[in-house]
């Protein structure tokens, strides 16, 4: 094709080529990579700190640092900058330090033991005094990160941030898109850094984007860590279902509220005592928003622990493993066990028990609990001094906890005129009990569980009810929390209980002054042991002050629990009826059509279209990169031709022809006139016509609409006749 006719098009192809390669320049999208991986690390911890806090510090302290490491990238070498970020990271783990409680820096061993179990998979969350964690660890890798970046040290750049990152997984802290996203931004500053440093053309930023394209689609189909208990990653997530008591029983150190879930009806163990109980296995104090963290360190059991400090009375149990078993139930509150197992028993920071490793069937162990005995008129006449202690850590809510959760909860205690915590406490259980159906097939929601049981779900299971309990009273400043474990299971004998996984369970107690905690179960009695008889048819010192407050758990009669039958029957404080809009006012999400017919799918989340638009980047650059995207613009090119003005038309129809032509036969040569190339490959009629046309437009001057459209009638006839598949 001759300069005359084909130049208009090289040119804007180059030009084309020229703005791809302004708007994603390498130094731009290493520093753009460098970003996400900022991101990666950052998230985490805001999560953290919006569970515990206002977030609005951190963000502060991260816009202050990346201001700092951009005014010192100008100024300051390397070598100068390096001792300034250690320097941030010394000073702020000194700082967090200096401020934890003094029982907890005199025990050392202690705390570099959860150092070592924060690499182990210990989740950030059990740390105490998270939120200045968060602050004093934050500056060090992000300015580190994003000064070495702007410095174009992009390999330091990517080992610092992917540092801070790994620590994020290893202590499960960080979701799995997530880490894939951080993961792509290492790769990516690395990869676009070193074309920015050593050079390179559009066609190595499209490998670029074809190499992270294919690490996001490899990631969907494997598991992330090879072994381990993770499931494949899917963007859309995925329909696993558990049983109650794998999210509970064994979550050990964390639980995650489940979507729809079953019962296993396999027995567990049986437990010989002479009072029946709920077979308490764990407590959680710090509440997520979508799940519990038990904060705190696990200390090993050496001796009696302290019991409770008003009246109480001895219950000893000797419980038989019939299955295998990773924890140790125990009636509230376990004082003592046995010398056979006292070895192998840790004690939590909530006071409760664990074996050092899972039970095996035929095992056993006996364990000393003392159960406090209270009446419930001196609970109702209990005050809220509470100790600070114990409201600062049982009264805590992440800051996006919707307000509308309170203003519920103040409605549920004017309706029951109830005037105390306990009244209050009664009122919500009663509340739920009633306005809430009990169902293990549930869709598990996306924002703030306890908000979503609330306002938009009409049934769900023991941990649903009780996380929204929990979640209601904190917004009244009552501390309380949350509480797994086993009801009392089937009576098989006099003093002994059957007790099968469908019996576990998960509760609420509430703290009164001068008592303890006190046992309640919004969760409906009646439903919850229908679904389990169908499914039985069908098929360092003194440990006793490792818990905040050593009074014991007591259990009012209203509750399905066994009672304390040293206190005398009272009524049920059931509340008046209260008439409340669905959301109060906010908008109710579905996933329905407006006709009630087929489920719309679940918008994607943020990361999850961050890594939809990494594929499709990946897949249009490898198309430019094996040339599919210059055939398929070529070939609409060639195929349809809008119209412009009649000069232009003609021209366009003339190089529609000539390109079919130089396929067909051969190119025009340099120098070769149109008449001398149609003789040399001996053209037919309606090319020479078209020909003819294109010269009059051109040379004679004649451009009408009406020639305009007899050339492009020829151009698309010859067009359809003479194409086939495009190279």
């Amino acid at each position: 094709m001759s300069a005359e006719t084909g130049g208009p098009t090289e040119r804007s192809v180059d030009a084309a080529k020229r703005s791809w390669a302004a708007v994603f320049a390498p130094r731009g999208l290493a520093l753009l990579s460098t970003g996400l991986m900022l991101f990666s690390f950052t998230f985490p911890l805001y999560g953290i700190i919006d569970v515990v806090g206002d977030p609005s510090t951190f963000l502060l302290v991260v816009a202050v640092t990346l201001a700092l490491a951009t005014g010192l990238s100008r100024v300051v070498g390397a070598w100068t900058a390096l001792p300034v970020g250690l320097g941030l990271l010394v000073l702020g783990l000194w700082m967090y330090a200096s401020a934890l409680p003094a029982d907890v820096v005199a025990q050392q061993d202690r705390i570099l033991g959860d150092v070592v179990s924060l690499l182990m998979g210990l989740s950030v969350l059990r740390l105490q005094m998270i939120e200045l964690f968060a602050l004093a660890y934050t500056p060090a890798p992000v300015f580190l990160t994003w000064y070495l970046a702007l410095r174009r040290r992009y390999v330091g750049a990517a080992l610092v941030g992917g540092a801070a990152l790994t620590f994020f997984v290893l202590t499960g802290d960080v979701e799995t898109l997530v880490a894939l996203l951080g993961a792509l931004g290492a790769v990516g500053t690395v990869g676009f850094g070193r074309l920015e440093r050593f050079g390179g053309t559009d066609r190595a930023v499209e490998t670029m984007a074809v190499v992270l394209a294919a690490m996001v689609v490899v990631t969907m189909l494997v598991s992330v860590v090879p072994g381990g208990t993770g499931t494949p990653f899917g963007l859309f997530g995925d329909s696993d279902t558990d049983t109650i008591e794998g999210s509970l029983i064994n979550s050990d150190q964390r639980v995650s509220i489940q979507g729809s879930i079953s019962l296993s009806d396999e027995v567990r163990f049986t437990v010989e005592s002479p009072r029946e109980a709920y077979w308490r296995t764990g407590a959680y104090d710090r509440y997520t928003g979508d799940g519990w963290v038990r904060t705190g360190s696990t200390l090993d059991y050496r001796g009696e622990m302290s019991g409770p400090r008003g009246e109480s009375r001895v219950v000893e149990q000797e419980v038989t493993i019939e299955s295998e078993l990773d924890a140790m139930p125990a009636a509230w509150k376990p004082i003592s066990v046995g010398d056979g197992v006292a070895e192998s028993t840790s004690v939590t920071s909530l006071g409760g028990l664990q074996p050092a490793s899972a039970f095996a069937p035929g095992d056993s162990y006996t364990v000393v609990s003392r159960q406090p005995v209270a009446a419930p008129s001196r609970l109702q006449r209990a005050s809220d001094d509470y100790p600070s202690r114990i409201e600062s850590r049982y009264t805590n809510l992440p800051a996006s906890t919707p307000d509308r959760v309170a203003t519920r909860t103040r409605q549920i205690q004017d309706a029951a005129d109830a005037e105390t915590p306990y009244e209050t406490a009664r009122a919500i259980e009663s509340y739920l009990e009633r306005e809430k159906g009990y169902s293990l097939d549930v869709d598990r929601p996306d924002g703030e569980v306890a908000d979503s049981f609330l306002f938009e779900m009409n049934e769900g299971y023991c941990t649903y009810y009780a996380t929204t309990m929990v979640t209601m009273l904190r917004t009244q400043n009552i501390p309380a929390r949350f509480v797994v474990g086993y009801t009392t299971g089937e009576q098989v004998g006099d003093g002994e209980y059957q007790v099968r996984g469908l019996d576990s369970h998960a509760w609420v107690e509430v703290y009164v002054p001068e008592v303890g905690w006190v046992q309640f179960d919004p969760t409906p009695a009646g439903p919850r042991q229908a679904t389990e008889q169908d499914q039985i048819e069908g098929g360092g010192g003194d440990l006793g002050e490792v818990d905040d407050d050593p009074e014991a758990t007591t259990e009012p009669p209203s509750t399905p629990a066994p009672t304390t039958s040293q206190a005398p029957e009272t009524p049920d404080a059931t509340p008046a009826t209260i008439q409340t809009p669905a959301t109060d006012g906010a908008v109710e999400r579905t996933t329905r059509d407006e006709g009630g017919g087929i489920p719309l799918p679940e918008p994607p989340s943020r990361e999850e279209a961050a890594l939809i638009l990494v594929v499709l980047a990946g897949t249009v650059a490898g198309a430019r990169r094996l040339g599919l995207t210059e055939r398929a613009y070529r070939a609409v090119w060639l195929r349809w031709q809008p119209r412009a003005d009649p000069t232009s038309d003609v021209q366009r129809a003339f190089e529609r022809v000539e390109y079919v032509l130089a396929r067909e036969e051969r190119p025009r040569q340099d120098g070769e006139t149109p008449r001398q190339y149609l003789a040399a490959i001996d053209a037919d009629e309606d090319v020479e016509r078209l020909y003819r046309l294109h010269e009059r437009a051109r040379y004679a001057g004649e451009v009408t609409t009406s020639l305009a459209d007899d050339a492009v009638a020829v151009a698309d006839e010859i067009v359809r006749a003479r194409t086939g598949p495009l190279d």
